[in-house]
């Protein structure tokens, strides 16, 4: 459902497009939660502690594709917002074929490497069986993960945000269900949690190919779209291989996490993964505010409102502050008992480290509320190599609480990477935001009849892992004329009020309309 964000207070806007964000990003935990849970209290410590240690190496590789997959949908929401249905269709194909192409070598050569990689990873011995159970079952179900992204993004492409979510939704109860029955009552151990996930993400992939099939023929591809040229296949490429990039910075930095966490026996294994559950809840929270503010930036940028951009951050910046001391101080004070419902009686060990890790990260959460709130603005401003840049520095500082600290204190020190990585990235970004906050305050702003034209931008979502967020902001381009306020040289034929160029797009791209993808 689309909804303008350049009217009306920006605080009130930016809490409201949020909670779709929100309870998307919660669905989708609700995904490890359960696997966790069941896996935990049913199987036991060493079994999660085994799903745990497969999670920095599935991050790394479903990851990256995950990103490159919503990359792929980045030319769909500009050919649909230029009004050109064929270039939508192409795009489509395009994307479909390298998502095919990127899920057939991961299905293939990802397996084969699951125990290699994993013993790389110095997974200790008596996790590695069921570790490498729980890898091989999730790369062979890799397509569905593959499927639902792309099939999502594309939806979000056109404009619809709500229909993905409710797909999500059925599949995340759907997951539930038979996590319990195939865990808990059929005991296939790990690899029926895995199998579960593979399944409901199945049904997620049949419910929007329905949807589309039925109520989004602008998505339907016909047999000459799949005729795609290289400057498609290189232009989806272009915009695909840097977000999946953004993925595997982190994705590095986890796997010298795990490695550490490796080295340091079952019971660190099992603390930090179950405290990272707990824990990803808060930050979806954060990581939510990121995007709605990079929607909000980008919107009013279109707009012309220089003035909402500079009030939004500040109010945003408020806003993560104040959450994150209300979401610090639940996990400071009830993070043992959280970590309780993980876990079978007789683990006091694993809740100790575990409530040690939830103290550290809720402490510190306000700097990761700024962070995020800040790298959404520049993202929605349009500058990628700061928000680039600070996430090697995220990479550094991981790697190196992992491997320095991690030597000195063992899990304790392992704990501050997450912290000491939001800090060095705040670093970088806050001067960056301020000097784009002066400019902002040079910039003229447009007349109240441009605003009201001014078209959404679109956000492709991605996996989230500590604090970052795959994502993307379609802005609407700005030329210098636009930033002048000339509505009839802005590139828009609808703000220049040409009728033989507003409503005849309607009549020229008919399914462009069609009342099922609103």
């Amino acid at each position: 459902m689309s909804k303008a964000l350049t009217t009306g207070s920006p605080w009130r806007v930016i809490a409201a497009f949020s909670v779709p964000l929100l309870i998307g990003n919660v669905v989708q935990q609700l995904y490890h939660f359960a696997d966790a849970i069941v896996v935990g209290r049913v199987l036991g410590v060493d079994s999660l502690a085994a799903v745990g240690a497969t999670g920095s190496l599935l991050f790394l590789l479903i990851g990256f594709a995950w990103g490159m997959t919503s990359g792929f949908a980045i030319p769909t929401a500009q050919a649909f917002g230029a009004g050109d249905a064929a270039a939508v269709r192409r795009s489509v194909a395009t994307g479909a074929l390298l998502t095919g192409a990127v899920t057939l070598l991961l299905t293939v050569a990802a397996p084969l490497l699951a125990e290699p990689a994993l013993r790389l990873l110095r997974t200790p011995e008596e996790l590695l069986p069921e570790a490498t159970t729980f890898a091989v079952i999730s790369f062979l179900g890799a397509a569905t993960t593959m499927a639902f992204n792309f099939l999502s993004s594309i939806i979000r492409a056109i404009g619809d945000s709500r229909t993905p979510l409710v797909f999500l939704t059925v599949s995340c109860v759907v997951n539930i269900g038979l996590v319990v029955a195939l865990v808990g009552g059929l005991g296939t151990g790990v690899g029926g949690a895995a199998l579960a996930t593979v399944a409901s993400q199945g049904i997620a992939v049949t419910l929007c190919l329905l949807y589309v099939w039925r109520r989004v023929p602008v998505l339907h591809v016909r047999r000459e779209d799949w005729r795609v040229s290289r400057a498609d296949l290189a232009r989806h490429l272009h915009l695909g291989l840097p977000m999946g990039f953004q993925a595997s910075i982190i994705a590095i930095g986890a796997l010298a996490v795990q490695v550490r966490l490796n080295s340091l026996g079952p019971e660190a294994v099992a603390a930090y993964t179950t405290a990272a559950r707990v824990d990803m809840l808060a930050v979806t929270l954060l990581a939510s505010l990121g995007l709605a503010m990079s929607m909000f930036v980008a919107q009013n940028l279109g707009g012309g409102r220089p003035d909402r951009i500079r009030a939004g951050v500040v109010q945003g910046i408020w806003m993560a502050v104040i959450a994150s001391v209300v979401l610090g101080g639940v996990l400071i004070l009830a993070g043992s008992h959280l970590v309780e419902l993980f876990v079978g009686d007789g683990e006091e060990r694993v809740v100790e480290l575990a409530a040690y890790l939830l103290l550290v990260n809720g402490a510190l959460y306000v700097v990761l509320g700024v962070l995020m709130v800040v790298r959404g603005a520049l993202q929605g401003l349009g500058h990628t190599m700061v928000p680039t840049v600070t996430g090697l520095v995220e990479l550094v500082m991981r790697v190196g609480a992992a491997v320095v600290l991690g030597a000195a204190y063992g899990f304790e020190g392992v704990v501050w990477g997450n912290p000491l990585a939001w800090v060095g990235a705040v670093a970088g970004l806050v001067p960056a935001y301020v000097r784009a906050h002066k400019r902002l305050a040079l910039e003229p702003v447009a007349p109240l009849a441009r605003v009201a034209a001014t078209p959404e931008p679109v956000a492709l979502e991605g996996p989230s892992e500590g604090s970052l967020v795959v994502d993307a902001v379609v802005p609407a381009p700005r030329t210098a004329s636009a930033r002048a306020g000339d509505p009839a040289r802005a590139g828009d034929p609808a703000r220049a009020g040409d009728p033989a160029r507003t409503g005849d797009l309607v009549a020229a791209q008919p399914e462009l309309c069609d009342p099922g993808v609103r």
